[in-house]
């Protein structure tokens, strides 16, 4: 199969919000001509206005097109947090390119293949990833055709690529050319875990991202004033709001290192931050280390979290902390460019909402279309449980070389006014509430059948979550062999835990089949690079054990 080939899916909807021929960077450029002594980017004691950013991401643009012997479609940033893991991404859509950020803090063998299957024609590499980059040539010495680095001295000779280094910035005088790129073409090329263990490619074109920074911007109103936080990697699609929805509305971006993501009050404090944004996991550690003191985040007026289920006592700790910010839970897969619903928490009613401990996902983005179908891909009645499915300018054109993918996460539903309207299906369990909210239910593929019952271990977290002093918790099945699941393991941190409580508790609530077989009190839970609870981990450490 052609490494270059994008599979394509139907989309029947045009977005009524982007402005035409609109790219992810216009008001980048747009916010350089109007405010070009604002800060765009703090990375600890560093600051780039939004001129410094234009100048220097254009010029390394330049050299890369004038030294690349074919067109630029796609272009690996190699960086992590630091200035080449931001500007790298400007520079790449300068040059007309995509973007695929890529993570030092990867396995060798994994951002390999990422790079592979990206087919990447350059590679920007940030000074902190110069090692990395030396041992992923040893496995790919023909991991791209053209390699910058441009702001590290290198010994290009060591290379089979065509490679540059910041002495070849300076010497440049190359003046970077208006490129043509379509609002259709691909804006950045994100891989995820894949079902097979191979990373999956999620393409995002400009039209999905213009759309989702437009609906935004109408409900978050970010000015040049805020100054956002950057809690994820880039290589984790949440990364995209917080760089462009500051950059299209003159705001800062406020890089966290990781010393920083372990005690953020500080960080928030010093650098003025008004808008948070990161997976609720990260609260709990806050919470573990009783930083969420009242009024300790005082500054801020925007909280949002994404990436996995937000827990009620997650908002109580935080409301307690930022008493003058509002709280959203944002929801939605990387294929349906970085979040497609939202709920903004109101103290008073919102608890009635939650289910299972946990804060809905709220309503749909405006402009896209939503079922929550059964088993058979039918509409489920009112009330009813079922799978949601989205449709609408932010559904990712396709997946990068993988048809079977294509065709097992979409399918085409025939609406009222007789029209066929392709559905992306997110393996997610809701309901819709009385209130017109969606409320989370879980992931179909955190179902397990145990004794024969069908056995949803969110709902055994909900009530868990409920008991006193629990902080987090993760219920993960046993599996005695491949596919055959005899039991199940609660791991939960959390201060003065008392276990057999907790056990009375849940016999009171749920049938014998749900309870789980032991309890263990983990001083943190295990996390992935995304700052998610590492469920895989937790699996392998529970996999034949009691």
């Amino acid at each position: 199969m052609n490494s270059q080939v994008l599979l394509l899916r139907e989309n029947d909807h045009e977005s009524k919000y982007s402005s035409p021929n609109q790219l992810i960077h216009t008001n980048f450029l747009k916010m350089v001509e109007k405010f070009p002594n604002a800060i765009a980017l703090m990375i600890g004691i560093q600051e780039w206005t939004y001129s410094d950013v234009k100048r220097i991401s254009s010029k390394w643009a330049s050299v890369v097109i004038n030294n690349s012997e074919r067109q630029l479609k796609r272009i690996g940033i190699l960086g992590y947090r630091s200035e080449v893991s931001y500007l790298g991404i400007l520079t790449s859509l300068f040059t007309g390119a995509a973007f695929v950020p890529l993570n030092p803090n990867f396995p060798l063998e994994r951002t390999s293949k990422m790079a592979e299957l990206a087919s990447l024609d350059a590679i920007i590499v940030g000074e902190e990833s110069v090692d990395y980059f030396h041992q992923l040539a040893k496995l790919n010495d023909t991991i791209a055709p053209l390699v910058l680095f441009p702001n590290t001295s290198i010994d290009t000779g060591k290379f089979k690529m065509n490679v540059l280094d910041q002495q070849d910035v300076h010497l440049s005088n190359y003046k970077l050319e208006e490129v043509e790129c379509s609002e259709k073409s691909i804006a950045y090329l994100l891989f995820t875990s894949g079902s097979t263990g191979e990373p999956k490619g999620v393409a995002i074109n400009h039209t999905n991202v213009v759309h989702y920074l437009e609906i935004n911007q109408q409900k978050y109103q970010i000015t040049p004033q805020d100054r956002l936080t950057q809690t994820f990697d880039q290589t984790f699609d949440l990364a995209i709001f917080d760089m462009f929805m500051a950059w299209s509305n003159g705001a800062t971006v406020c890089a966290m290192q990781p010393i920083e993501l372990l005690s953020p009050i500080r960080f928030i404090e010093e650098k003025k931050v008004t808008v948070w944004f990161s997976v609720p996991s990260l609260v709990t550690l806050l919470r573990k280390q009783k930083l969420l003191k009242e009024g300790a985040l005082a500054s801020l007026r925007l909280s949002l979290f994404c990436g996995e289920p937000l827990h009620k006592s997650t908002v109580d700790a935080w409301q307690v902390a930022a008493p003058n910010s509002v709280i959203e839970n944002l929801y939605g897969p990387t294929e349906l460019t970085i979040s497609c619903s939202s709920y903004r928490w109101t103290k008073g009613t919102s608890e009635n909402e939650c289910l299972n401990q946990i804060v809905p996902i709220g309503k749909i983005n405006s402009g896209l279309d939503f079922l929550i179908i059964d088993e058979k891909q039918q509409p489920v009645k009112e009330g009813e449980i079922g799978e949601l499915c989205v449709s609408g300018p932010q559904n990712s054109p396709g997946y990068w070389c993988n048809y079977q993918l294509v065709e097992s996460d979409t399918f085409k539903y025939t609406n009222a006014k007789g029209e066929e309207v392709s559905y992306y299906r997110t393996g997610d369990q809701v309901v819709m509430l009385p209130t017109g909210n969606i409320a989370y239910i879980g992931r179909l593929d955190k179902q397990v059948k145990i004794k024969g019952y069908r056995v949803d271990c969110g709902e055994i977290e909900g009530l868990i979550s409920e008991q006193n002093g629990v902080l987090s918790v993760a219920v993960v099945p046993r599996l005695v062999k491949e596919g055959e699941v005899n039991g199940l393991v609660a791991y939960i941190v959390g201060e003065n835990i008392n276990s057999e409580s907790i056990f009375q508790s849940l016999r009171v609530k749920l049938p014998s089949y749900m309870i789980p077989e032991s309890i263990r009190i983990i001083e943190k839970m295990p996390l992935n690079v995304n700052g998610k609870i590492d469920r895989n981990k937790l699996q392998k450490i529970t996999k034949g054990s009691i």
